[in-house]
């Protein structure tokens, strides 16, 4: 019974190793933590520094802030949202950020100092030695990425940008931003998640902001590709990069009429016939162009030719459009539409037509008043000679 237990234990022993060595125990403490313990500082200049009070699966307790050898001269703040403090609580597994607002004199000799950071409770505490080392002025760095460089459009579009800018350097900076576009672009730069202009943003130490450029080309502007230059700038750092549009031509239909005049006569019952000039002022052809039109009722209307199939940029067209007034209209003004659509553009007039009577009918009127007089007059002869 004795060696079968045994060999049974020897069977289970790896596989109980393995599973011990899979689930360590959890690291427990209190630990001060920074990205970056040893760095350079500037003279006559101030540095944020930003430290993680970090409890790990400890119970809260109240934790005093301390800094020890700070050199002669230099002022150190400690901040927490902004406003000094002087202790933290951290909730278990829960950290807190503390900033170290470092003030170096402008009489500051070049070398490393070290400046230690001691968070302390009733049952713990932990130390975190910082080593800051002047050193001699350097410019700002800064770095510029677009996610999307180039953007396709028609002289309508507004082009949008996404930009990143970068601060590599060691200090907060506040970044100034510019765009150079060819003649008539309008440009204009917002916060990544805003819509009010802004001309610059501030930007920490070692962090990216996303900003949004809008480019807007003229109306008139011809298709092709077009640079845009941006730039940022701060504290003698640059960073600069081109984005580019792609502008694709777009027609744009105007109607009228071959004399510029929008008005005419007619006849009842009688087909008048006008002349219609479509014109492409675009860039690009206008294809598939239907005519149209509104008469009053029971008038009639007609193109030649009803459709065209493409009109060139700087083209022009002519159709002729007949309208018949109605038998019964009466003597007048009236009004009519002409449209012309092709794909995404439109172009309307409004069009006066003064209706006249027929010639014949003003004859046949005339001869029905003389034949009236003649009737009179032969009365009159008649029973006057009584």
């Amino acid at each position: 019974m004795r060696t079968l237990l045994a060999l049974l234990f020897l069977l289970l022993l790896p596989s109980v190793g393995a599973y011990a060595q899979a689930d360590p125990p959890g690291v427990k403490g209190l630990f001060l933590l920074t990205d970056y313990p040893s760095q350079t500082v500037r003279a006559g200049e101030v540095t944020t520094i930003r430290v993680k009070v970090n409890n790990a699966g400890q119970m809260p307790e109240p934790l005093a802030l301390a800094l020890s050898g700070v050199p002669a001269g230099w002022k150190i703040d400690l901040l927490g949202g902004g406003q000094p403090v002087g202790a933290v609580m951290v909730g278990i597994n829960q950290d807190v950020t503390v900033q170290l607002r470092v003030e170096v004199p402008k009489d500051a000799p070049i070398g490393a100092q070290t400046v230690t950071l001691t968070a302390k409770g009733p049952m713990q505490q932990a130390s975190l030695p910082l080593t800051l080392s002047v050193g001699t002025e350097a410019p700002a760095k800064l770095s510029l990425k677009a996610r999307l460089p180039s953007l396709r459009g028609t002289p309508r579009s507004t082009f949008e940008y996404t930009l990143t800018v970068g601060n590599d350097s060691g200090k907060d900076l506040t970044v100034a931003l510019a765009a150079q576009g060819p003649a008539n672009f309008q440009s204009s730069f917002a916060e990544g998640f805003g819509s009010n202009e802004i001309s610059s943003i501030p930007i920490e130490a070692g962090q990216t902001k996303d900003i949004k450029l809008k480019v807007t080309p003229p109306r008139d502007v011809k298709a092709g590709d077009y640079p845009v230059l941006v730039r940022v700038a701060a504290e003698g750092g640059t960073a600069e990069m081109r984005v580019a549009l792609q502008v694709s031509g777009q027609g744009k239909l105007a109607l009228s009429t071959k004399d510029g005049r929008l008005s005419g006569e007619a006849e009842i019952g009688k087909t008048s016939t006008y002349t219609l000039v479509l014109t492409n002022e675009g860039t690009a052809p206008l294809d598939e162009v239907e005519l149209s039109g509104t008469v009053p009722a029971n008038w009639k209307i007609e193109f030649d030719p009803k459709s065209i199939a493409a009109i060139a940029p700087n083209d022009r067209k002519e159709v002729q459009v007949m309208v018949t007034p109605a038998d019964k209209a009466v003597a007048g003004d009236y009004m009519a539409s002409f449209r012309a659509a092709a794909r995404g553009e439109q172009s309307a007039a409004d069009f006066r037509i003064s209706v006249t009577t027929s010639t014949l009918w003003g004859i046949v009127g005339i001869g029905v008043i003389a034949v009236a007089l003649l009737v009179l007059l032969g009365a009159v002869a008649r029973f006057g000679r009584r």
